[in-house]
């Protein structure tokens, strides 16, 4: 207006000399308005201002805003802007020019800061206890920003989320996180935090991490009964000569399912460097006083290990009478003949077929069940 003041009769009165295809335009274009993100585009704003201009003093100030920004789009969960912060930033301290040192530390640290113990716990309680989770694309933008320092918090929380969403985000971010920073990983298998040390167990075990045997090793021989439990099983699954190697010690652990689970274990690698020593356990008094799940480990470890040389033995335990002709106990021959059909050799199915006519209900089935092992 040439008043200088706006008449809003004047600015109605120019719709009627609009078409309806430039009125709708107008419509989109205030409609594509509300829907824009301000938050994101503050915070272009601000890195834009710290990227291009270099004086000290103003990229101080910025650097105290987007921390305190930081702070607060976590408390409103603004997830997203959170995400296109941290990664934004890592970008500007790249391409920043003349940028001082601490600039840069404080720049690129603030997804140190998220990937801290106290600050992604917060995160991670709010969203447990939230009543409807942000979109997954969202959380999924956040969790690929965390920095190694992350994993231990990760892999604490790891069983107390509820939420089965969030569980499966943040196992993702876990095996990322794991898979990128092994030397992170090994480090936390001697974790004080026990949820810790097991969670970092399995997941060198999954990921066959080399750099693990040496800890697992150690947890073997000194941790909790669950700790060597979880050792036997990733040394298993890493199943490199050393991690094997170190996987023998649990053959004489002082609890039974470790015992077990590492006479399976050599027994599915083939490790006959134990065959010494599991020879020793099937031929001593100790293996009779075993319940029967022990029993079948060691023999049918041994049944795998020993091939031809170990048939003499099994088929005098399986076959063999002692004194005034009394056989071995039946568990013990039920045994003998599942490892004879682990050997499966001709002289093996021999001794088998000589104990095919057995009364002993329990002998019988172990010979039968061996014959049809030994013949496949």
């Amino acid at each position: 207006s040439r008043r200088g003041v706006v008449d809003m009769s004047d600015f109605d009165a120019t719709l009627y000399f609009l078409d309806e295809r430039e009125i709708q335009y107008l419509r989109d274009a205030v409609r594509l308005e509300y829907q824009l993100d301000q938050r994101q585009n503050v915070l272009s704003v601000l890195l834009d201002i710290f990227e291009q201009q270099p004086a000290d003093e103003i990229r101080t100030e910025l650097c105290d805003i987007l921390e305190m920004m930081l702070v607060h789009l976590l408390a409103g969960s603004h997830f997203r802007n959170v995400a296109y912060l941290l990664r934004e930033t890592a970008v500007t301290a790249q391409r920043a020019a003349d940028l001082s040192e601490e600039h840069r530390r404080r720049i690129a640290g603030l997804p140190e800061r998220l990937s801290a113990a106290s600050a992604l716990s917060q995160m991670l309680d709010a969203l447990d206890g939230a009543p409807e989770l942000p979109p997954q694309d969202e959380l999924s933008e956040l969790f690929e920003q965390l920095r190694p320092a992350a994993l231990e918090t990760a892999l604490a929380w790891l069983g107390r989320v509820q939420n089965a969403r969030l569980r499966t985000l943040l196992e993702q971010s876990v095996g990322r996180l794991a898979g990128a920073n092994t030397a992170e990983l090994v480090r936390l298998i001697a974790s004080a935090d026990r949820v810790v040390s097991l969670e970092a167990v399995r997941r060198s075990g999954a990921l066959k991490t080399p750099a693990a045997v040496a800890p697992l090793g150690r947890l073997l021989a000194e941790g909790d009964v669950e700790q060597r439990q979880a050792a036997v099983a990733a040394l298993a699954e890493i199943g490199s000569p050393g991690a094997l190697q170190a996987l023998e010690r649990g053959l004489g652990d002082a609890d039974r399912d470790v015992r077990v689970g590492t006479a399976r274990a050599l027994a599915g690698r083939g490790y006959r460097a134990a065959l010494p020593r599991v020879e020793a356990i099937v031929k001593s008094k100790q293996i009779r006083e075993a319940d029967l799940t022990e029993k079948m480990a060691f023999f049918e470890m041994y049944g795998a290990l020993c091939g031809e040389t170990g048939v003499p033995h099994l088929d005098a335990l399986l076959n063999g009478k002692g004194f005034l002709g009394r056989r071995e106990d039946p568990e013990v021959r039920a045994c003998a003949a599942l490892a004879l059909g682990r050997i499966g050799t001709p002289k093996a199915l021999d001794s088998l077929r000589a104990a095919g006519a057995e009364k002993d209900v329990v002998v019988r089935n172990a010979v039968n069940r061996a014959m049809r092992g030994g013949a496949a």
